[in-house]
């Protein structure tokens, strides 16, 4: 292996016992570049592009009381070509980033704190909430784009060496109602970057969609009854599909500046669905079903007169008695996420739901490929009881319901898990998947690469790495056709 040794951040914070700054969760504060690393097994030759992940890694001893998603954003890449790969991690320097290492300690409040604990003024990435583009990342118009699910702004990087480009100029014009929420998606046939945002002014939440020039060309208000907490979207050939679930902050203590999460049980889940860009049909029509939180989607696509939407329906969006707040239990009992389909009538107006796994899963990934349109097999995480981590990933077949699974062995836990296709893929399905994976007996960490139509067969790559990395969130897997980069390759 060969290393080398970019930066190093000196942390103030005190990690004590906490569950989410220890074991798994430590913090990385090495930033490393690392080629010619040890490979059991062989890196398939017709994987060609970047695995990318983001981790919060919190840099600060924190104002007061800590929550999983207050870390600082940053980036773990893969990167692969002709059959050898390199490694490489960078934070995200955002804005509150730099601020924060200017003063040599925290100046933003926590996700459950009170507001008035920070040095900044009001709630929300651009007021006490750190923006740490922490959350998501994408690859659109050549370079990875990180966000933050909170909204904030829309940091670019370098897809192959992680170097970091600044923020989007058409950041500032959607700034002021919120700026951008974490998963936007591509759309694989225009190259278009589809977003939406929301904040706690009139109306609420807004859609918006970026060319595949990275130049804002569609921009649309979708107005709400009052601030809401929505964190993924879908999308079709010709629609956006938002949310307005009846989990959100409490509206009377919100008046009084409080921030009470509340789940209303008597009241439906809402679906908006918004004509994108250069669709004749115009206005917002919305639809009604049963009471719900879905954190994550996996795909939706028109039959018929049908909307068809797949993703995470939750038997429990509230905490059980006995559970805090803190994310230190956040396991999949927590909230009961099972694989869901919706269809939304866009003749009738009628809403049709069915259950389509009794499983716990979450984290759902899909041929990128095929986003917006049809598609056959899905690639979940296995959730680790009681805890943020996942045990395995399963591979879902949507058309004959049959699955298989790949567990990461005994105190070894992994990360999202995106599908990879081959260059010259002949099939949804013809590709690898790959996540990285933390060994606490080891002390290590690696990337595995997995043939998606066998998982149960284990890696046919296990990739090394110079560092144990902490858990993380989302991630995505870029062919390198979709990459602008200096990059000067692997020879």
């Amino acid at each position: 292996m060969s290393t080398v040794v970019v930066d190093r951040i000196q942390p103030t914070l005190q990690p004590g016992n906490h569950p989410y700054l220890t074991g798994p969760f430590t913090p990385n504060y090495v930033e490393y570049n690392a080629t010619d690393l040890e490979v059991i097994g062989k890196i398939p030759e017709r994987l060609n592009g970047v695995y990318l992940r983001n981790t919060q890694n919190p840099v600060h001893q924190p104002l007061g009381t800590f929550h999983i998603f207050d870390g600082d954003g940053m980036l773990h890449l893969m990167s692969f070509q002709n059959g050898k790969c390199e490694y490489r991690n960078r934070f995200t320097r955002t804005k509150a980033f730099q601020e924060e290492q200017a003063a040599g300690h925290a100046l933003y409040a926590g996700l459950i704190d009170k507001p008035s604990l920070a040095q900044r003024p009001g709630w929300g990435a651009r007021g006490g909430l750190r923006d740490t583009a922490a959350t998501d990342v994408i690859v659109h118009a050549g370079s990875a784009l990180a966000t933050f699910y909170q909204c904030g702004e829309p940091y670019r990087l370098d897809a192959r060496t992680l170097e970091l480009k600044g923020v989007d100029a058409w950041g500032a014009r959607v700034l002021p109602d919120g700026g951008i929420s974490a998963h936007p998606k591509v759309d694989p046939k225009t190259g278009d970057l589809l977003f939406f945002n929301y904040s706690k002014q009139a109306p609420f939440m807004h859609y918006g969609e970026v060319d595949r020039h990275n130049q804002l060309v569609h921009y649309v208000p979708v107005p709400l009854p009052g601030p809401r907490l929505p964190h993924d979207m879908l999308f079709t050939e010709h629609f956006a599909i938002l949310n307005d679930f009846p989990l959100h902050w409490d509206e009377e203590l919100l008046k009084q500046g409080k921030h009470k999460l509340c789940y209303y049980a008597d009241k439906p889940a809402r679906f908006a669905v918004v004509p994108r860009r250069g669709t004749p049909q115009t206005g917002v029509r919305w639809f009604e079903a049963s009471p719900t939180y879905v954190l994550h989607w996996l795909n939706a696509w028109e039959e018929g007169d049908e909307i068809v939407m797949h993703g995470y329906h939750q038997k429990t969006p509230m905490p059980k008695a006995g559970y805090d707040n803190t994310g230190a239990t956040m396991g999949p009992e927590r909230y009961g996420p099972t694989l869901y389909c919706w269809r939304l009538n866009l003749r009738t107006g009628e809403t049709r739901e069915e259950r389509l796994d009794d499983r716990h899963f979450e984290f759902g990934m899909v041929n990128a490929q095929y986003w917006g349109r049809p598609y056959r097999y899905s690639y979940h995480m296995v959730a680790h009881p009681g805890a943020f981590l996942f045990d395995g990933i399963t591979r879902y077949d949507h058309t004959t319901r049959e699955s298989q699974s790949y567990l990461f062995g005994k105190d070894r836990f992994g990360s999202e898990s995106p599908f990879a296709p081959c260059q010259n893929a002949q099939a949804e399905d013809d590709g690898y998947v790959v996540s990285f994976v933390t060994d606490m007996a080891a002390d290590r960490s690696e990337c595995v690469v997995l043939d998606a139509r066998n998982l149960a067969a284990g890696p046919v790559a296990r990739i090394l790495l110079p560092h144990r990395i902490s858990s993380g969130t989302h991630s995505c897997w870029a062919d390198a056709s979709e990459i602008v980069s200096d990059w000067p390759g692997l020879g």
